[in-house]
This record gives structure tokens, C-alpha cells and sequence, in this order.
């Protein structure tokens, strides 16, 4: 007869006996198991499970921007980010990369069309635009092709837009992600070493209440943000200039509960607009305006934060 076991938890006590009576038991084992016993176990469970993390060759810096919510503006700062940040350090290289697959709109903000080709070592060639290389599945796919894919076709979607790119070399990686909180961002997290987030909102209650959700999720991914990034924050009057706050203004108390920073806000500007509409990023299209010096403050606070985060690295090793 074949003997079975039974399992019976009884408390806190792993009791293993044999359910045959008519024969002998074979063995009996009791362990006590504590809190740090279970947390210790898990923690190994979902190391074993996590990707291990691998730089991208001949990629310094990655700086992603993301958004719970959709329609925030976020694609339109990782354009300008990415513009101010070669504008103001032309030596550097800049890299722009729109993971976000379903709806990337960076080929039209950056007015870059056509088929990358691929390299001798079948990588594929990003395409450069404003002195900064673009990488989108906007590039790939027909602009009237729906794209229509599962979970894991997404996830090797993104690892042949990043790891099968030739990024290199390249000083930052700003990445433009999806709405949401779902497999791109962990794929990115999991996979890539993220130095830092930007975290873009408006003023709606709406897109605050998902904003939370999102600066959750980078937490327990150990993604540092940066700090947050406010679009249409105000509105003003064309004829006598006064501050309407047409989406409300509660971004400041929401940041302040997230102990978060704004570090830039950008009001409503239908200039904005025609620059989306045109592909020629307000850094470049209106150099003189508040929205380009606001930009321009905004790649240099990234810039700044790259640096500390180095010499923090660098201190670290030494010590």
C-alpha cells in the first residue's frame, strides 16, 4: 500500500503522520515557524522570481516619465525634457524612448517617420531628430494598425526596444511610459537600473487620485522619483492676464502628503498645442517663452540629480 501523508496545521505546528493506522509512523516533524521565518521564505521566493537587472550597453542614465492617468501631458514633457536636455548640454548624448506600445505619440511630437534600419550587428539604428536619438513602436507599426497584443508579446515588444537598439553611447535615457500602472512599468523596473521618475499630473482630482497610485507603485518597485511635474496647472486670461485655476489646485497638498516635490508646473497654453501639431517641441519652436525656460529648468534640475546620484555611488564604493 502506498502511504500517503497529511498536512495539518495546528498551532503554528507542521505536523507530518502517516493517515495509514494499521502501520507504524514513519516519521513525525514538528517545526515551529516565526514571522521572520515567513518573511524570510517569501523574500527568497520573489528573488528567485524577479529578472536580475542588466545595464544597457553604452546607456549612462535612465530617467523614466510616467503618469497613472492618460491625457496629462506626460509625452509632451518627455519630448521637451529630452530637447532641453541637449539644448543645454549639446556635448551630451540624449536618448528618447517611447515605451508607451499601444499609443505612442512621440514619432509625431519629434516628426520622425520611416523604418529604422538595422546595423551590422542586427541592431536596430534609432532615429535622430533635434540632435536627440528616438526609438518608438510608432516606428514599426503603421500609424493605422491597431496593435493588438497580450501580456507577453508587450514585454518582448519592450525588450527589443531596448536592449536590440543601438542606444549607445548614450549620456541619459529619458523613457516616455504608458498610462497606468501595469507590465510595461514593472518590466521596466524589473529589468533596466531606473536612476530616477518623473511623475506628471494635472490638477484634477481625477488624475491625483491615480497620480497616488502610481508614486505607490514606484515605491515598491524602489524607484526614486524624482519629484512631480505639473501640467495646466492654471490658465491665463488673454486680455487681462488673471490666474484662473480652471482644473482646481490640489496638486501642492496632494504632493505634500506623497512628501513630494513639485519641481515644475506649466500653465494651459494653446501654443502648446500647435507645437504638438506641428512636431517641433516648444524648445525649439519657442525658445523665448515660459514654457521653453521652464523646460529648460526642468532638464537641468534632471541633470543635477543624475550628478548627485553619481557622487553618492562614487562615495559609497570608496567608503
Amino acid at each position: 500500500m502506498i502511504i500517503q501523508k497529511v498536512i495539518q496545521r495546528l498551532n503554528g505546528h507542521l505536523l507530518i503522520s502517516n493517515i495509514n493506522h494499521n502501520l507504524p509512523i514513519v516519521n513525525t516533524i514538528r517545526y515551529k515557524s516565526t514571522n521572520n521565518d515567513l518573511s524570510e521564505h517569501k523574500a527568497k521566493v520573489m528573488a528567485r522570481g524577479l529578472p536580475e537587472k542588466k545595464a544597457l550597453p553604452g546607456v549612462k542614465s535612465i530617467i523614466l516619465v510616467a503618469s497613472g492617468k492618460g491625457g496629462v501631458g506626460k509625452t509632451t514633457t518627455a519630448v521637451n525634457l529630452a530637447c532641453a536636455m541637449k539644448v543645454i548640454e549639446p556635448d551630451k548624448e540624449i536618448g528618447l524612448l517611447d515605451a508607451d506600445v499601444f499609443g505612442p505619440s512621440v514619432p509625431l511630437m519629434m516628426n520622425i517617420t520611416g523604418e529604422p534600419m538595422l546595423n551590422d550587428d542586427n541592431l536596430i539604428e534609432p532615429i535622430l531628430n533635434y540632435g536627440v536619438k528616438c526609438m518608438s513602436m510608432g516606428l514599426l507599426v503603421s500609424g493605422e494598425n491597431a496593435v493588438v497584443w497580450r501580456g507577453l508579446m508587450v514585454m518582448q515588444a519592450l525588450d527589443r526596444l531596448t536592449r536590440h537598439v543601438a542606444w549607445g553611447p548614450l549620456d541619459c535615457l529619458v523613457v516616455d511610459t504608458p498610462p497606468g500602472t501595469g507590465d510595461t512599468h514593472l518590466s521596466l523596473a524589473q529589468n533596466l537600473p531606473i536612476d530616477g521618475a518623473l511623475i506628471v499630473t494635472t490638477p484634477q482630482s481625477a488624475a491625483l487620485q491615480v497620480t497616488k497610485r502610481g508614486v505607490n507603485m514606484f515605491e515598491k518597485l524602489k524607484v526614486p522619483i524624482i519629484g512631480m511635474v505639473e501640467n495646466m496647472s492654471h490658465a491665463l486670461c488673454t486680455k487681462c492676464g488673471t490666474v484662473n485655476y480652471v482644473f482646481g489646485n490640489e496638486t501642492k497638498k496632494t504632493a505634500e502628503q506623497m512628501r513630494l516635490e513639485i519641481i515644475e508646473s506649466f500653465e494651459a497654453d494653446q501654443n502648446m498645442s500647435d507645437c504638438i501639431n506641428s512636431g517641433k517641441p516648444a524648445i525649439y519652436a519657442l525658445p523665448d517663452s515660459i514654457h521653453a525656460e521652464k523646460y529648460r529648468q526642468l532638464a537641468n534640475k534632471v541633470f543635477k540629480y543624475i550628478d548627485d546620484k553619481d557622487k553618492e555611488q562614487v562615495k559609497a564604493t570608496e567608503q
